[in-house]
Order: structure tokens, then sequence, then C-alpha cells
């Protein structure tokens, strides 16, 4: 059986096609390039009960991904990540069908290793030797440690403000790490530079094609989760916006499929940080492209991009689904993560307690409607940010006993 069913790349603005057999960056009118699939010819080769008993990650959807042969494939058990239902929390926002698709149990703790695998994997089989990339953070931690055990020399530029951790993730995985005073467009600057100046495969966000096609499959799995329902709304914190494009992007193909209702849609949501709202300001403004967001600033560093590449497509999915786009203030997101933790036993990352605010906004506003089932991207873990979350401890002397009492 043919492992994967991937046709061609292909340039959503111009429409240009380009070959799967070489490597490829940008479409020559600056558009990112998108993965099509033989879908017409998978529906006769796949149906979704075939999947029972397949791997229990990402790449049990194999036929839907652009690695060619297994032999390539790159994987840590990235994938098919818990769907939870997020109950006491719902209670409290109304939202009697909440639920959280907890991205930070994956490896490298972040979704970026959905995107890390599959770009990782896909640069493998053509060939790449080394690869450059600008970063945030988590996204240089997941495509270091990838490229090192795809033996692939990875070379990343982050924000000196990014977290430590992340650095230090970078750091360990041998790769080449730098640091710029500056944002992660500065350092996108850079890796342009650095790129151009000599044969360094760029795997920018959405400079290379592959990466959108590892966060697809949350959307796969979400699909999956619910027995090929959609929810009625999915919310998303967007920085390059990668993943809202890609969970559009994968039920766009399931409805081609037919393992989806055609007619259903979920309605997504960006969520972003007031300090670096370009998406959410197109949106209200209802124009296809964002503008730069100056001076751009907020404690969930990972949607701290103030002008992205792929800004057309994500709006272009908010548009087609009804969806919206939401701005959140960084004391709200603090607030958030810790209601979160004391609620539901979880401790998430800031972007992912973004999203959670946004839920509880649409609902008070009556975007989300009674009953309606609802799905939050949490799409790291908390330990990621120990900067974010300052607690006092109380310092027990030896003898000293502690009263009884409960916060449940």
């Amino acid at each position: 059986m043919t492992y994967s069913f991937v046709s061609h790349l292909y340039c959503p603005k111009c429409t240009k096609t380009y070959n799967l057999e070489s490597t490829h960056q940008l479409c020559t009118c600056g558009s990112p390039l998108l993965v099509k699939y033989n879908l017409h010819l998978l529906t006769q080769e796949l149906k979704p009960s075939d999947l029972k008993g397949r791997r229990n990650d990402l790449w049990r959807y194999h036929e839907l991904l652009p690695i060619k042969k297994e032999k390539n494939i790159v994987s840590m058990g990235e994938g098919m990540t818990p769907l939870l239902p997020m109950d006491r929390i719902g209670k409290q926002m109304g939202i009697k069908q909440l639920f959280m698709k907890d991205e930070g149990i994956i490896p490298t703790g972040t979704f970026k290793a959905r995107g890390a695998a599959v770009g990782v994997s896909k640069a493998k089989e053509l060939g790449v030797k080394q690869l450059a990339m600008p970063t945030n953070g988590n996204a240089g931690a997941a495509w270091s440690l990838y490229a090192t055990r795809a033996g692939i020399c990875a070379t990343i530029v982050m924000p000196m403000d990014a977290p430590k951790i992340t650095r230090n993730e970078c750091a360990v995985a041998g790769g080449n790490l730098y640091l710029v005073d500056g944002l992660i467009s500065d350092a996108g600057r850079i890796v342009a530079g650095l790129v151009q100046s000599s044969d360094i495969y760029d795997a920018s966000t959405l400079k290379e094609p592959y990466r959108i096609e590892g966060k697809k499959t949350m959307g796969l799995e979400i699909a999956e989760q619910f027995n090929w329902e959609a929810p009625d709304v999915i919310l998303y914190p967007t920085g390059g916006g990668v993943g809202l494009i890609g969970i559009y992007k994968a039920w766009k193909e399931l409805q081609e499929l037919g393992w989806v209702h055609k007619e259903k849609m979920p309605r997504l949501v960006a969520v972003q940080a007031e300090g670096c709202a370009p998406i959410v300001r197109a949106w209200e403004e209802g124009k296809r492209e964002s503008e730069f967001w100056p001076d751009s600033q907020t404690i969930a560093f990972g949607i701290n991009v103030p002008k992205a590449l792929g800004d057309f497509l994500v709006l272009e999915a908010l548009y087609e689904t009804n969806g919206c786009a939401v701005s959140i203030d960084d004391r709200e997101i603090v607030a958030e993560q810790k209601i979160i933790a004391e609620k539901e036993g979880t401790f998430i990352c800031p972007e992912g307690a973004s999203a959670f605010v946004a839920a509880r906004k649409l609902r008070k506003q009556g975007w989300i409607k009674d009953n309606e089932r609802v799905v939050v991207l949490n799409t790291g873990a908390g330990i990621k940010y120990p900067n974010t979350v300052n607690v006092e401890v109380p310092i027990l002397q030896k003898g000293d006993s502690i009263p009884i009492r409960t916060n449940i």
C-alpha cells in the first residue's frame, strides 16, 4: 500500500506548482507553499476504521503526511495528545461542553514537536545536512532536538528574552545557538542573511512547507477523538498561526475525503495578547493581511510575533469558518493560568491560558452559545515558563505543625 498520497506543492496565491524531489522555500511570488495530496485516490484505499490498531502518534495518519518512505521518519512518539473534559472550569464559564487539547505532554513539552517531527523528517528525506531558523524559543528547542536525532546540524537564533529553558534545550542538543537583542523578526532577518550566503536550509516558519503538515495533525486528532464529528468552536493561541492554518487545512482535507460532514466546519478563533495583536486588528478591520505591530510585548512569549508570514492564511481560515480573533491582557493570562491549575489540576502555558480567557469572554458575549462543544488548545506545559508564576511559600521551623486546610 502507498505510504503517502502526497502529490505536489502549490502556491495559495498564484497557484504555481512545485515538485517534491528537491528543497523549496517560498514561491517566486513570495507566498508560503502548501502541500497537496491525491485525496481522490486515498478515498479508494483508506477509511476511518482502518486507523484502529495503528501506532498511537501522529504517524497514524501517514497517508496524509508528506514523507514518502517510512525509513525517513524521525519520531519521539509525538502526537495523539489527550482531549480532556474541563468540567469545573466549564461550569464556571457557562460552557457545558468544554475540552482542552493538551499539547503540554508531547515530546519537548509543546506542540512545536509536531512541526519539528514532520519538518525534520522531510528534510532528512530531501538530504538536508544543515538547517537554520529564528524562534521565540519552543520551536527552536524542538527543531534542535529532532535535527540532532536525524543527524542534521541546526543553527538557531532567538531573542535574548526567550525563556531560558528553551535556550538550554537548544544548547544541549549540540546545535549552533545565537541570541539577538531584539524580537523574533530581528532574528528572522539574521537567519535570512545566513541562508542567502550559504547552502543552509531555511526552516523558518512557513518558509519551508512541511511544518504545517505536522501541526495539521492536531485537527486530524480532534476529528478522530470526536468520532469524526466537528466541535462547534476551536480556540487557538496565535503567533505565526501555523497551527490554526494546519487545523483548517486538516478539516478541509477531511471534508474532501468524506470523513467529516461537508457542511460543518468548526468556527476557529485566533487568540493574541493585547501587546501583540496584528491578526486581531486586521480581522476587526476586515483586512486580508496584517500590518507589522511595533514594540510588541507579552508574557505569552510564544505568540509575540509582530508580523506573521502566513497572516493571510490565518485570516482566510477565520473568515471561511465564521470565526473571530480576540486579544487578551497579560494580567488576565496570569490569573487564568492559576484558575485552571486550581480548578482542573493542569499547569498550562501562558499561551494556552490566553485561549481560555478568550473562551470565557466569548461565552459572556454570547458568541459561544449554550450547549456548544468547545475545544481550547493548550500549546505547551506551564513548567516551561517558570518565571510567569510567582508564589510565596511559608517556611517552617523544625518542630512546627501545619494547619489543616483544603482548596477543593
